[in-house]
């Protein structure tokens, strides 16, 4: 069996970050960004909805390509919460650094889910992870804000960026944060017949 065949999968975002986390592992891929609605439902829980959007990212994906065979859909959402607040990626700079002021020497989660979806199932995984940032100077949250990096995170940070600098503590997955845990990913490739390592000692 022809193995770059057997990895390939369509990747249903537009994420550099999740084409580079896929490509770490040695996935191989095809790209179709697909919009969502990403409003909450009343009394949704923050597990519940990023699950949801996960898998309806997923669905959205393996429905709307042209290839055949079709490919095997992966979807994804990250969600950061403080407290029982989410924190989406910010409108302006001055939600962008409210946010950051808001997440200085505290500790908040990251919920990411990953789904995967063909014509027979469409499976989900989700990984929280704990994330505690050290106290941030007003000087240092407009320095990073003005960095450009910020603009469009959920909760207007990147761990694997600049804002490494601040992270004091984090509990899970480190590629959960970036926005696709490779263990839960590598997981559900398994459920539906990938096996990476077996596939990577052919090549």
């Amino acid at each position: 069996m022809d193995t770059q065949q057997q990895v390939k999968i369509l990747l249903a975002s537009a994420s550099p970050r999740r084409r580079e986390l896929l490509s770490q592992i040695g996935v191989q891929y095809d790209v179709l960004a697909v919009n969502v609605d990403e409003t909450a439902r009343a009394g949704e829980s923050p597990e519940v909805f990023v699950q949801r959007l996960a898998m309806e990212k997923a669905a959205a994906g393996f429905l709307r390509q042209t290839g055949s065979p079709p490919l095997s859909a992966l979807g994804a959402d990250t969600i950061v919460l403080l407290g029982d607040q989410i924190l989406g990626k910010p409108k302006d700079k001055k939600d962008g650094c409210a946010m950051l002021k808001s997440l200085s020497g505290e500790t908040h989660q990251v919920f990411t889910a990953v789904a995967l979806a063909n014509a027979q199932k469409n499976l989900c995984l989700l990984n929280r992870s704990k994330v505690t940032f050290r106290t941030l100077t007003d000087a240092e949250i407009e320095a990073y804000w003005d960095s450009g990096e910020p603009a469009d995170k959920a909760g207007g940070y990147a761990i694997q960026g600049l804002a490494a600098v601040f992270i004091r503590k984090l509990e899970g997955s480190y590629t959960g944060v970036m926005g696709l845990p490779l263990f839960e990913t590598a997981e559900l490739l398994k459920d539906f017949g990938i096996e990476l390592l077996a596939v990577s000692k052919k090549i």
